[in-house]
């Protein structure tokens, strides 16, 4: 197989993105939208003005891309996109740029899988090495993934509710904290401390994750000290919860590791930039002798690099989609 370049599309929530990616590891260009500061004003994203400002903003993306890039639509070798799942308005424009693409150029359409593009991620920064265990934590998932080899997906565990990132976000909205908070949740715990009375997650020797109980936790404590008058310590709250939040992850994943025989641990999503997070799972990978990813923090959040990455070795599979494709709000990719 010769080259192989990606024109890679990501519309799953509230960015709007293009990518030309090489070969799965080398990116070339990326164009990157993002709708914050819109969102912003309502507190969340808001479904059916990220799927307007999608169409509004997609060709503008795709003519910022090929300038960017400097490469010809004629030489690319796929077209990609993000298929689900996700906000099903989002994806649908996303879906429907890939489409007139790929045949207004004859090129060969690949259907991706958020998750797997947000796993590939990992690609664009070192190859990855098989076998290994993905630990993805986003505001939509938080899944432990097994894979053997390229595109061969596992899941050995799961949240039985919320995700971390929208945990992270519901905690922030609490305490008074602007959209997205997760990212300032992270920031004020590390200048404050564990004083707080806060449960330790779904703290047993399963592999799933359950987050509603603390979220819960942290309402409650917070209407109660409002109630008694009580001023709320925010960087020590946001302490607390991350300290319960990450110990369990980092519990659940070196077990899995341990279990599993891997000695190889990536990590992927938007709460993949969680400082927190990185500092606790880096110290455990070295005193059990993991080899650890984390990709960039420009690929943490949704991005089309990572579907370009993840689009190469679906293509390599034989994966495509013909012009009957369409976007799906749910979807699983796992094979084993």
């Amino acid at each position: 197989m010769g080259e192989v370049y990606a024109l890679a599309i990501e519309s799953s929530c509230d960015e709007t993105s293009m990518s030309i990616i090489k070969n799965g590891c080398e990116e070339i260009a990326t164009v990157v939208l993002s709708q914050i500061d819109i969102h912003k004003n309502y507190g969340g994203v808001v479904p059916e003005i990220a799927s307007r400002s999608h169409i509004e903003n997609i060709t503008i993306v795709l003519d910022e891309l090929l300038t960017k890039s400097k490469i010809k639509l004629e030489d690319i070798t796929l077209i990609a996109v993000t298929y689900g799942p996700g906000l099903i308005g989002s994806l649908l424009i996303g879906v429907q740029a890939a489409k007139t693409i790929a045949l207004v150029t004859g090129k060969p359409l690949v259907p991706i899988h958020h998750i797997a593009g947000h796993i590939y991620a990992n690609n664009l920064e070192e190859r990855l090495q098989f076998p290994l265990i993905a630990l993805v934590v986003s505001g939509g998932h938080t899944e432990l993934i097994y894979m053997k080899e390229d595109y061969s997906f596992k899941k050995i565990g799961g949240t039985l509710d919320d995700a971390v990132g929208e945990c992270y976000d519901k905690v922030a909205k609490t305490i008074g904290l602007q959209y997205p908070g997760g990212p300032l949740v992270d920031k004020l715990a590390h200048t404050g401390k564990d004083t707080y009375d806060l449960p330790y997650p779904l703290d047993d020797k399963t592999y799933n994750f359950s987050f509603s109980g603390i979220k819960s936790a942290v309402i409650n404590l917070v209407h109660n000290e409002n109630q008694r008058g009580h001023t709320i310590n925010k960087e020590d709250l946001c302490a607390t919860f991350q300290n319960r939040v990450v110990t369990v992850i980092t519990k659940k994943t070196m077990h899995a590791l341990k279990e599993y025989g891997v000695k190889n641990l990536i990590v992927a999503g938007g709460v993949s930039a969680n400082q927190g997070l990185r500092e606790s799972l880096t110290e455990a990978c070295k005193e059990n002798n993991v080899h650890l990813s984390f990709p960039r923090l420009s690929y943490c959040t949704d991005n089309a690099a990572m579907i370009g990455a993840a689009a190469y070795f679906a293509y390599q599979k034989g994966i495509r989609a013909d012009l009957t494709l369409t976007a799906v709000a749910t979807d699983t990719i796992y094979n084993d």
